[in-house]
């Protein structure tokens, strides 16, 4: 994407380290080979918010802390911690849930095997302007992608 620099740089350091609030949640919520109850789940919908309390101490260059806060949050207000809605959500957050959906589609997990590049591009595709953000993130992210030879 045609961003300036220190957008582009604050994008990447908030992806690194986007759920560093997971350190909150029992590992045995992380690696649960079954479904999770509504209280394991309340509790990592929680990493968020903890992610940011961790963070927003700290003196970065960029909105860390906030991109941080908002990395689950979708356009249509649907998401957590707080509901926002479009504009109210920073750009490299709206980057960041698009990027961190497609990179759990992909990857295994203890309650799900990986779908696949081609599932996860299907749903932010299908979810573009509803959930995720059309013009910027979405269009960005499935052109990346279907260029070929690209691999978490």
């Amino acid at each position: 994407m045609p961003l300036p620099k220190d957008i582009q740089d604050g994008t990447r350091v908030a992806g690194v380290v986007h759920d560093v609030g997971k350190l909150y949640v029992p590992s045995e919520f992380l690696g649960k080979p079954t479904r999770l109850s509504d209280l394991e789940l309340a509790i990592i919908r929680r990493h968020p918010e903890v992610g940011y309390n961790i963070l927003k101490g700290i003196e970065f260059p960029w909105p860390v802390a906030q991109i941080v806060l908002q990395h689950h949050e979708r356009n249509d207000g649907s998401r957590y911690p707080h509901g926002l809605r479009s504009e109210d959500i920073l750009l490299e957050a709206r980057i960041l849930g698009v990027a961190d959906v497609v990179e759990a589609m992909s990857s295994h997990r203890p309650y799900h095997p990986a779908l696949g590049l081609d599932a996860a591009l299907r749903e932010v595709s299908e979810h573009q302007g509803v959930l995720y953000d059309q013009e910027v993130v979405v269009g960005a992210c499935v052109e990346l992608i279907g260029e070929g030879g690209f691999a978490f």
